[in-house]
């Protein structure tokens, strides 16, 4: 009896991986580290990239596309906020693509893209950075145990 899972719902799973944008730059990778490990459907990963996983096992290497729909979603108009130019500090240097932490409505901190600005209006995107963008996820499967429920 072999002692190697397939990677399901119930399994820990130790991998390496990379995250890359169609230009090739690259968002995040542990390739030069060592395996992360993490529970499937613990929400470590988004599900579009979980099920990519799905019945891979030890020693496999892949990679996938991910679409917006199964990784960070399409920006929504909704998450573009114009705020007040006063807000800012006076001596704020804006420029479009500037990241700015902003408290939401939890107290906890939001990131906020400028989009766009002019002397009265700052244009701030809350969309994730990485929504609308087609990501290529490569994964190399280091161990899959069973999880141990709790």
């Amino acid at each position: 009896m072999s002692n190697e899972l397939n990677i399901t719902p119930n399994t820990k799973v130790s991998l390496n991986f990379s995250i890359t944008l169609e230009t090739g730059e690259v968002v995040d990778t542990n390739f030069d580290r060592a395996p992360v490990s993490f529970v499937m459907g613990d929400g470590s990963l988004l599900p579009g990239f979980e099920a990519c996983l799905l019945g891979l096992k030890p020693g496999d290497e892949a990679a996938f596309t991910i679409s917006p729909e199964d990784g960070f979603g399409e920006p929504q108009e909704a998450n573009f906020q114009d705020i007040p130019r006063h807000t800012f500090s006076n001596d704020a240097e804006l420029a479009i693509g500037m990241v700015f932490s902003f408290a939401d409505a939890a107290g906890g901190e939001l990131p906020g893209v400028v989009d766009a600005f002019d002397e009265d209006t700052v244009r701030v995107n809350f969309n994730h950075p990485l929504a609308g963008r087609t990501l290529r996820f490569e994964v190399k499967i280091d161990r899959v145990e069973p999880a141990e429920l709790h």
